[in-house]
């Protein structure tokens, strides 16, 4: 049987086939949609769920997240928003005059001014833990391929060369996480798998199940100094911002591996280069930039760095679940049903 909208002054269900939702008769629900990889065919179910929830749906056409000037342009008229990593600042919000909703199509939302929001009376969701495994496993690859240079060797086969080159074991290595959430914690599972010893430096750490887990929680300044890859998994803010510099990467010990596929500013990449060319630091795998797109790429031609799109969570797994989870927190929130991943609690769901 073919999906029928029904407009009803009762709460928003689900029964089969048929969806009905709250809207008055004479409402028309517009949605804004902007992550890259939402339109992928993995997604049909969050789609058709949300073609069915509302009355027009507009996608980002830009290949890219969204500047705050090309969002202020698209974002005038929609009721809501599932937005990917796009910069949504007070000055973008000041054209959202009927938005009631920005669902944040992943976990992180630092790109989103959660106080202008909150002061407009829009509502923030996010998506926790829908893409750990994705971003836990390109962390991995990321180590491995840096460890080994598996993306030179492989350009240097294909080119007809056959080349050698040393690389080092994840055996019995000390990896150092910063950042124990739910990446992070996938992150301490997969090293375990390769007998690694677990340190990680997390200011809110769940004691208990670092104790259980066989993970050891620092300091800072001991997981920098005692750490043979570091791995970074935090949300960028004032406290985070450049939490690897130049005093860092002095005191680590040589040939450290150093990973980031959570937010670009994190590490110093200036210092990181620095340290890179001189020696000090064994390896940089980078999934994420200060700039974005990336446009510095001349200057990391480097053997011993490996450098991806922000592509941590681009597996069909985790947009499956990014999707169906914005979607659900999208028409939660429209309808005044119960929404767990609220963000900004104090903001007044009545109007």
């Amino acid at each position: 049987m073919k999906n029928f909208r029904i407009q009803l002054d009762t709460k928003h269900f689900l029964k089969g086939d048929l969806e009905l939702s709250i809207c008055n008769s004479d409402m028309s629900m517009k949605i804004l949609v902007t992550p890259t990889s939402f339109r992928s065919s993995t997604n049909k179910k969050a789609i058709d769920k949300l073609n069915s929830f509302s009355d027009e749906v507009v996608f980002n056409d830009y290949g890219r997240p969204l500047s705050s000037s090309e969002l202020k342009e698209l974002i005038t008229g929609c009721d809501g928003y599932i937005a990917g990593l796009d910069y949504i600042d007070k000055e973008s919000l000041k054209h959202a005059d009927n938005l009631k909703v920005i669902s944040r199509y992943g976990a992180g939302y630092d790109r989103v001014d959660l106080e202008a929001a909150t002061e407009k009376g829009i509502v923030v969701t996010n998506t926790p833990g829908s893409n750990a495994a994705a971003v836990a496993d390109l962390a991995f690859g990321l180590i491995l391929s840096v460890a080994r240079k598996i993306p030179m060797l492989d350009r240097k086969t294909k080119a007809g060369e056959w080349v050698r080159s040393t690389g080092i074991e994840l055996n019995e290595k000390t990896i150092g996480i910063l950042g124990l959430g739910a990446i992070g914690k996938n992150v301490a599972k997969r090293a375990h798998g390769f007998s690694m010893k677990v340190l990680a430096y997390d200011p809110f750490i769940d004691l208990n199940y670092s104790e259980a887990n066989g993970i050891q929680s620092v300091t800072l300044e001991y997981l920098i100094k005692n750490s043979d890859i570091i791995s970074l998994h935090l949300p960028i803010n004032q406290d985070t911002k450049d939490i690897i510099g130049q005093k860092e990467f002095e005191e680590m010990k040589n040939n450290v591996i150093v990973i980031n596929t959570s937010r670009g500013g994190l590490i110093n990449e200036a210092a990181a280069l620095e340290y890179l060319k001189n020696g000090k630091l064994g390896g940089l795998g980078l999934d994420a930039f200060e700039e974005e797109p990336f446009s510095n790429y001349e200057s990391y031609q480097l053997d011993n760095v490996v450098l991806t799109p922000h592509t941590g969570a681009h597996t069909f797994e985790a947009t499956e679940n990014m999707a169906v989870m914005a979607v659900d927190n999208l028409i939660d929130v429209l309808t005044k049903n119960e929404c767990k991943y609220i963000l900004n609690r104090s903001v007044n769901r009545g109007k």
